[in-house]
């Protein structure tokens, strides 16, 4: 779980398009990009599920969830590093239930 954590801390850049003249983040891209670097490092098939409102706000947090299969899933916190849509992994936990 931590060299996950380490290489989503790279740098995830979320592509991001303009809605109501603000600029919000693209999930499908978001979702894409958390997939592709779990399923590398578990080598197992997941899906991923990112809020489709998320602002971009440098600073600002938001959660996405990976079902990992079988039953479990991970709450992934990842924080808008600036304008750009740069994002990094703040926290992967396991989620209750």
């Amino acid at each position: 779980m931590r060299s996950l954590v380490a290489a989503l801390a790279i740098v995830l850049l979320a592509i991001s398009l303009s809605a109501c003249g603000k600029t919000v983040l693209d999930p499908t891209k978001t979702e894409e990009q958390l997939a592709s670097s779990r399923e590398k490092e578990t080598g197992q098939k997941v899906t991923v599920d990112c809020p489709s409102d998320v602002e971009v706000v440098a600073g600002d947090s938001f959660e996405c969830t990976i079902d990992e299969g079988k039953g479990a899933e991970s709450t992934v916190t990842l924080k808008i590093r600036n304008e750009d849509a740069d994002l990094s992994v703040v926290s992967i936990k396991p989620s209750g239930g």
